[in-house]
């Protein structure tokens, strides 16, 4: 019998409440727009839901403004693994703003992966 697919929802997207990187809790959606006005400490992205996908690997990119380092130099986009614990799970892709905020405005691209498929994608615009 063939293994059936997950399946994936892009539930929500916009502004969130403060993520906690160590915590299993997902941040509070606050406000769903795709416009958002970049303050420090700001968090956005989006809310993936994974049905049937336990063990599944997903990989995520951001595609930024021209961010640079502390040195100076562009930063290169974002990018990472996450796999799924569960066959019911959910999955927040996003980042926060910081200073300065100058070079952060603009289009931050949010890309989810399948397989090398894609599975989810919003782009959010800082203003």
């Amino acid at each position: 019998m063939a293994k059936r697919k997950p399946s994936f929802e892009l539930y929500s997207y916009g502004i969130y409440s403060k993520w906690e990187r160590d915590s299993k809790e997902i941040p509070r959606l606050l406000e769903i727009t795709d416009v958002i006005k970049a303050e420090p400490d700001l968090e956005f992205g989006y809310l993936l839901k994974v049905k049937g996908g336990k063990g599944c690997k997903l990989t995520f990119r951001i595609n930024h403004p021209e961010i640079h380092d502390k040195n100076g130099k562009p930063m290169l986009p974002f990018e990472g693994e996450h796999y799924v614990n569960s066959n019911d799970w959910e999955f927040f892709l996003g980042d926060t703003i910081w200073e300065p905020v100058e070079d952060k405005l603009g289009s931050w691209e949010l890309i989810t992966y399948f397989e090398g498929k894609v599975v989810a994608h919003k782009v959010l615009r800082m203003v």
